[in-house]
């Protein structure tokens, strides 16, 4: 009987210790890397006041972040807050500075985590795929406006500018100084609207609908737009209630009618709308260099004057200024979305390379030969639509404006947010540029393509 016990208890023992070993296996393959870039790591920060953090530059080696001792310098402040972000003891860490932690602090593998007193005392330095003079040019065009802009090559993922206001000012000194006023403000400074701001995307979105109805055939049909359509209880109208007459779907496209979309929706259906725009990457997150949120498409289908609204990127439909940037992205490049990302390389004091990012493949929503139906589409809307404002001489630009509805118009008149989204190619490279404006008023043609214009022309001239 004894034996018995000494047996059950070894055997107890011996479970116990497997599952602790099981634990720590599982603690140091799965779980290292997020115990030590957690910003409250107290054993990370004291290793952190004997290793000069890594810098930060642009693409052409315009340093936009380093360490003098162990004070963090941004060299331009509050061009690149939502992006680099802040490295605070006592606010922890956000951005760049948080999801690169690890090569800032020239810690570059998972074994080290318990190895925190190594013999490096310098951070490995970071180069971005940002472009400065085009991240700065894009920062000035939005002025005093909340929103943001998004610069992509869709051919490889790079992002070569990413705008977000209002903004804040990322030294620690300031986020001391001011942080409870930056989190108690209705403004929200600290949101990155580019990539975590979630809005309804209007009209924007009929990027997405007119691939669903190519795909089911729906592309030949033609409209009567007489300036409205009801459908159920609801009354949809066109921008400024203007009646179209006789379209097709380019010319739909192109004018944004809503009669024809809404039309459109009926048909397609809520069910159809979802699927098309989850393959475009609605409801669906993946790996990026900072932190986003992720776009959502209803989850419910509904009736035909919900579909109606879904069509038109209205109803509950919310997406990111990236989300929209990505669809674009496949559009311009004739159906592939590739992987975003901001972080280039990463390099060592002796120079030599310890991380490289390559471009890949994301998604893949559609056909090559939809793409380029689509692409014809944006470029009619360039030329004879809604975004004549984005028109460069001599250069085809393809893009879609948008107008969306929110929960403030229905107190206060001209609070709109406006979009635009687009690309042109230049040097057989494809560069797609999303603009929004929240609570803006008017209409994207008007405020947004402009904007994005500028951007185009600015790079085109570098």
């Amino acid at each position: 009987m004894t034996n018995n016990r000494i047996v059950k208890m070894l055997i107890f023992i011996i479970l116990i210790f497997l599952l602790l070993i099981g634990y720590l296996t599982y603690f140091v393959i799965f779980k290292s890397d997020e115990v030590l870039q957690n910003p409250y790591n107290k054993r990370l920060w004291a290793y952190e006041e004997d290793v000069t953090r890594g810098s930060v530059s642009d693409r052409r080696g315009v340093v936009l972040a380093y360490s003098d001792r162990q004070k963090r310098i941004y060299e331009y402040g509050r061009l690149y807050c939502h992006v680099i972000g802040y490295n605070s003891k006592t606010y922890g860490k956000a951005g760049i500075e948080s999801k690169y932690n690890t090569l800032l602090l020239g810690k570059g593998d998972w074994t080290e985590v318990f190895n925190l007193a190594g013999d490096n005392k310098a951070g490995y330095d970071l180069t971005l795929t940002l472009d400065h003079r085009l991240q700065r040019y894009a920062y000035d065009k939005l002025g005093n406006r909340n929103g943001s802009v998004v610069v992509i090559n869709a051919n490889t993922g790079e992002v070569l500018a990413l705008v977000s206001k209002p903004d804040f000012d990322p030294s620690d000194n300031a986020l001391v100084k001011k942080w409870t006023e930056l989190v108690e403000s209705d403004k929200a400074p600290l949101l990155p609207r580019a990539t975590s701001g979630l809005y309804p995307p209007g009209s924007v979105f009929k990027i997405i609908t007119a691939t669903s109805a190519i795909e089911q055939g729906f592309d030949n049909d033609e409209y009567t737009d007489t300036g409205s359509v009801t459908i159920g209880d609801t009354t949809f109208f066109n921008y400024g209630k203007k009646a179209n007459g006789e379209i097709d779907l380019t010319k739909a496209f192109a004018l944004s009618s809503n009669y024809a979309f809404c039309t459109l929706g009926t048909r397609l259906t809520s069910a159809t709308l979802r699927e098309t725009a989850q393959r475009f990457g609605f409801d669906k997150t993946f790996d990026f260099d900072i932190n986003f949120s992720k776009s959502v498409f209803p989850k419910k289908d509904t009736d035909a004057a919900g579909s109606a609204a879904l069509a038109i990127g209205q109803g509950t439909t919310l997406a990111t200024p990236l989300q929209m940037a990505l669809t674009t992205c496949a559009i311009a490049n004739e159906g592939i979305i590739m992987s975003p990302y901001i972080v280039q390389s990463a390099v060592n004091k002796n120079g030599t390379t310890v991380y490289e990012k390559k471009p890949e493949q994301l998604f893949k929503p559609i056909t090559p030969e939809t793409a380029n139906q689509i692409k014809d589409m944006m470029i009619e809307t360039v030329k004879t639509g809604t975004a004549k404002g984005a028109q460069i001489r001599n250069v085809s630009v393809a893009g879609k404006t948008g107008t969306a509805e929110n929960e403030l118009l229905e107190k206060e008149d001209n609070k709109e947010h406006t979009w635009f989204v687009g690309f042109a190619s230049v040097n057989k490279t494809q560069i797609v540029v999303c603009v929004m404006l929240e609570y803006s008023g008017g209409s994207g043609g008007e405020l947004c393509a402009p904007i994005a214009r500028d951007i185009l022309k600015q790079y085109i001239s570098y």
